[in-house]
């Protein structure tokens, strides 16, 4: 099997500053995407785009570098955050843990019991104080909420129950809460960069990674592990990003424009992700390329990881929004 990277990912840092930039008059905002034109995020961002040209009504220029042309996400975290290069982009809340603890508490395992409450949390804006602690501390704004992919994991071989997980060296995202959970539940987990996952699974450095389907496709995880063991652990919530320092720049009609198109362009990439996602496995498992193995302890899992859970959330000083989440009855 040949090595593959994702494209870009090695490149040194941009230089541009990202400032607003006037080309014959109109302003030019620079967007980033890991992924190409098939992508929800990217389809939201190019959503975005329309919403803010519909609601500004004046000339304005987009630029959405994709396939990872500026990196990953975590470098268009940091990008935004220096008010430099990337003025937004969908972004991982595990990315922002540099900068907020919570952070990484607005998707983490095993916090939604299915969609419709994943829905009923964020129509009742109960992540708004971890955003304002992001915008004060960051400088990166989160103007709305895009995801919707269901997480399972991807694994070289099967992974049926808890006892055959025990010890899975397991690929996770960087915020500690991921490392803690799914120690708890027996697995072996390590940070190692997106980019990398295939690799390291090909050359045995790890058993597995966790995705949702949209991830699991486009990184065509599938061929090095493919076991997808449907353990529905978390629901992806990834915020829609714009750099602060920019967004002070702009002129008022224009502000409002952005928060307006953020918000939609945010429920137009949830509804494009969480509709997705069975059809890709679908799709994926008619053609061979994957097997989905039905996880039989998924309630027993929750509860070895419920305690952890809270101990974090009380460290961070979120346990009064995981009360509140905890208490949506959609």
């Amino acid at each position: 099997m040949h090595r593959r990277t994702l494209l870009g990912a090695s490149l040194a840092a941009p230089t541009l500053l990202s400032i607003p930039v006037r080309a014959q008059g109109a302003i030019t905002l620079n967007g980033a995407s890991q992924f190409n034109d098939d992508h929800a995020f990217t389809k939201a961002m190019v959503r975005f785009e329309e919403l803010v040209k519909q609601y500004y009504g004046k000339p304005i220029n987009f630029v959405l570098h994709k396939n990872a042309s500026l990196g990953l996400e975590k470098q268009y975290f940091e990008y935004m955050a220096q008010g430099r290069a990337v003025d937004y982009a969908i972004v991982s809340p595990a990315h922002m843990s540099t900068f907020s603890r919570a952070a990484p508490f607005i998707d983490a395992p095993f916090i939604f019991r299915d969609i419709a409450h994943w829905n009923g949390v964020l129509d009742q804006d109960l992540f708004k104080p971890i955003a304002d602690e992001v915008e004060r501390r960051a400088k990166v704004m989160l103007i709305g909420y895009g995801g919707g992919g269901t997480r399972n994991i991807f694994a070289n071989k099967r992974v049926s129950n808890i006892a055959e997980m025990k010890g899975l060296k397991v690929r996770v995202q960087g915020a500690p809460i991921w490392s803690r959970t799914f120690s708890a539940v027996g697995m072996s987990p390590t940070v190692i960069a997106y980019n990398e996952v295939y690799n390291a699974i090909q050359n045995n450095v790890i058993e597995a990674g966790e995705n949702e389907a949209a991830g699991v496709e486009q990184m065509r995880f599938y061929e090095v592990a493919p076991n997808l063991s449907m353990t529905q652990h978390a629901i992806t919530i990834r915020p829609l990003c714009f750099a602060a320092q920019t967004f002070a720049r702009l002129p008022g009609d224009l502000q409002a424009a952005i928060r307006r198109a953020g918000k939609e362009a945010g429920a137009y990439g949830r509804q494009i992700e969480s509709g997705e996602d069975t059809q890709k496995l679908d799709a994926l498992e008619k053609a061979g390329r994957l097997k989905r193995i039905e996880f039989t302890q998924r309630a027993e899992m929750k509860r070895m990881v419920d305690p952890v859970m809270a101990t974090y959330a009380k460290e961070i000083d979120a346990d009064g929004i995981l009360a509140k989440i905890n208490a949506v009855t959609a």
